[in-house]
C-alpha cells in the first residue's frame, strides 16, 4: 500500500497546494520588538512595496464575522465593508473572536485555510498589481500569488473599502 505525503505546513499553506494555485512562499523573522506593524514589517522585511502587503482584518457586519483584506499602508473602512457585503453596520471583532473563528493568532491571520469560511472582501487595489502578499498563517510568513486567485479561494468580493 502506498501512503500519500500528507500537506504539511501552515492551513494556508495547505489550501494554495490543495487548489493547484501557484504562489512564493516568504519566511522571515519576525521582531517582537517592531512597532510598525506586522504587514510593514514584512514588507520591510522582504523588501516588497508596503502598498503590496495585505493585511486581514476580522470585523462584525450585522452579527456576522466578516474578513477584509487591505494594504497594510491602508485603514479599513467599516461602512464600505458593510456596504460591500449587504450589511448596515460594521465593527471589528474582538481579538479572541477573531482568532478562535479563524485558528490563525492576530498578527498571523491568513485570509486563506481559516479554520471557518467567512464573507470576504478584497480592497479594490488588489487587482493593481499581478501579486499581492498575505499572511501565510504565523507571524513571519507571507505568501505571495495572483489576486484574482485570492479572490476565487475566499470567495471573495472585490470593492473599495480602504482609506489612507
Amino acid at each position: 500500500m502506498v501512503r500519500k505525503k500528507a500537506p504539511s505546513g501552515t492551513p494556508a499553506l495547505v489550501a494554495l497546494e490543495a487548489a493547484g494555485v501557484a504562489h512564493t512562499v516568504h519566511p522571515y523573522e519576525h521582531d517582537a520588538s517592531s512597532d510598525v506593524g506586522y504587514g510593514l514589517e514584512a514588507a520591510q522585511v522582504l523588501g516588497i512595496p508596503p502598498e503590496q502587503v495585505f493585511k486581514t482584518l476580522m470585523a462584525v457586519v450585522d452579527g456576522a464575522l466578516t474578513v477584509a483584506v487591505v494594504p497594510v499602508t491602508g485603514k479599513l473602512d467599516l461602512k464600505a465593508l458593510a456596504h460591500a457585503v449587504g450589511g448596515k453596520k460594521a465593527a471589528m471583532a474582538e481579538k479572541p473572536a477573531a482568532e478562535r473563528a479563524t485558528g490563525y493568532v492576530v498578527g498571523g491571520i491568513s485570509p486563506l485555510g481559516q479554520r471557518t469560511a467567512h464573507p470576504t472582501v478584497v480592497d479594490e487595489t488588489a487587482e493593481l498589481f499581478d501579486t499581492v502578499y498575505v499572511s501565510g498563517g504565523r507571524r513571519g510568513l507571507d505568501v505571495g500569488l495572483a489576486p484574482a486567485d485570492l479572490v476565487r479561494l475566499t470567495g471573495a468580493v472585490v470593492a473599495d473599502i480602504a482609506r489612507d
